[in-house]
């Protein structure tokens, strides 16, 4: 007998079916034993009568055994009815029971929201946590979200193109994971901060439009709503403008927020950098009008970035994007592309240069940025040497990118979107952990898997590690 779904057994009234999930509730009236059974697609009410043989077997379940049923689809009794669920007009009368797995009690309820549990205990028992109603939703609204998105971009003709999580370490601003390699002695690779260099070579090898739904690592100081490991959603296209990839981003939000929050308000802004600093002393900007309505969704791109910034303590200059960003020239109010020029204000006033980058800002939360990239291996080199490397150290770091573009690179650019940070506000979530499935704690700790966590001496040495400082 195949299995059924509980939230869908009004459609097989008066059959026998099979259901296989969780016990959340029993009653027993004596002569009566009442059950809710959950599985993925909701819940229904099953009922044990006195004169079957798995009566005194109802007896033993607890709340959270797993279990398998089987019996017959009937109408509840009249006034009965639960009109809360999908399957509330209907209950399974069941004559056959096995108890697949019995559960003891749960450390805390997941009833409830949960929020006022310990982050720690929440993240010690996640597999229980993540019954939890809220999460559930929380989790199947990002399926749906991500499915929607691989549509949106696969009917305009991008491609979804996957990268490696094995990477080569190089400097884009964050510190790399690194993954030391076992056959080749004291080499490592990192984990990658982003699929930046190779969306890049994907526009050298041509295909003009691609995406990823691409996971990213990071290893960042602690902040209260980063995590080690994030998703971004990430584009590249060739011959394309800062216009055309705003409009494309704008499409995908107003229609994603159509179809799944549809009371939302949502309303649109554009700034330069100068003028978000000017009027509201921030690149995040919350332009809503009302900042306590949660269903107010205002975005703002902003763009006009400074290409450098002065890092006082560092005494030297650090970008504000990335190093793959295009220059921008201005002089007298106009753009200046000379490639010339653009060389001479690198080497002799860095500081004097704005960027072709833009950032996406949802209700004062920086959730996407991206730029026109530069795609002239002479201005990339140029760039790095304002951040302080020399050219040898940028030649061995980069040369699989220079290399590639002395072949023929169209001009590109890109944006990524973060969707962990985008779900927490659409979801009207407090932090980005309440929509991933298995989250670090603010600590950057897996407490379930109490990782990061010690190795066999074997391992080291077969990596040929040593630790020198155990503290």
């Amino acid at each position: 007998m195949e299995r059924s779904f509980a939230a869908q057994i009004g459609k097989e009234l008066g059959k026998e079916i099979r259901l296989c999930g969780f016990i959340i509730s029993k009653r027993d009236h004596g002569s009566v034993i009442f059950a809710d059974l959950k599985d993925l697609s909701g819940y229904c009410q099953i009922v044990f009568l006195k004169n079957k043989e798995c009566f005194l077997k109802a007896k033993q379940l607890n709340e959270w055994d797993v279990v398998e049923v089987r019996g017959k689809v009937n109408p509840r009794p009249k006034g009965t009815e639960n009109p809360k669920i999908e399957s509330g007009a209907y209950e399974v009368e069941v004559n056959f029971l096995e108890i697949l797995s019995k559960a003891k009690p749960l450390p805390f309820s997941v009833d409830d929201e949960g929020y006022q549990i310990s982050e720690e205990l929440r993240l010690k028992y996640r597999y229980l946590d993540l019954r939890r109603p809220r999460l559930q939703r929380n989790l199947k609204i990002r399926h749906q979200i991500f499915n929607f998105i691989r549509e949106f971009f696969s009917q305009r003709n991008f491609i979804e193109i996957e990268t490696p999580i094995l990477s080569k370490s190089t400097p884009e601003g964050a510190r790399d994971y690194l993954v030391p390699s076992r056959i080749y002695p004291g080499k490592f690779f990192a984990l990658p901060q982003s699929p930046q260099q190779y969306k890049q070579l994907l526009m050298v090898a041509g295909f003009e439009r691609y995406f990823q739904i691409a996971r990213c690592f990071r290893d960042e100081d602690l902040r209260g709503d980063r995590q080690p490991e994030f998703t971004q959603l990430d584009l590249e296209i060739s011959f394309t403008s800062e216009k055309e990839i705003l409009e494309l981003v704008k499409d995908l939000m107003l229609s994603l927020i159509k179809k799944f929050f549809p009371q939302k308000k949502v309303k649109f802004y554009q700034l330069s950098y100068q003028e978000a600093q000017k009027n509201y002393q921030t690149d995040k900007p919350d332009l809503r009008e009302n900042k306590e309505d949660k269903d107010e969704l205002a975005f703002c791109f902003l763009n006009n970035f400074p290409m450098f910034e002065w890092d006082e303590r560092e005494k030297r200059f650090e970008v504000l994007h990335h190093p793959f960003t295009l220059p921008k020239l201005v002089k007298e109010g106009k753009i200046i592309e000379d490639k010339k020029e653009i060389l001479k204000a690198l080497k002799e006033k860095p500081e004097t240069l704005l960027s072709w980058q833009y950032d996406l800002v949802l209700n004062g939360e920086e959730i996407g940025g991206g730029s026109i990239r530069s795609n002239d291996p002479e201005i990339l080199i140029s760039v790095f040497e304002v951040l302080g490397y020399q050219r040898k150290e940028i030649e061995e770091k980069f040369s699989h990118l220079i290399e590639a573009f002395k072949y023929g690179v169209p001009p590109h650019g890109g944006i990524a979107l973060g969707l962990d940070r985008l779900l927490a506000i659409l979801l009207n979530e407090p932090s980005i952990r309440e929509v991933i499935a298995f989250p670090k704690s603010g600590k950057a700790a897996d407490l379930m898997t109490q990782t990061p966590s010690k190795v066999e001496k074997d391992q080291l040495k077969e990596l040929h590690l040593e630790i020198k400082n155990e503290s």
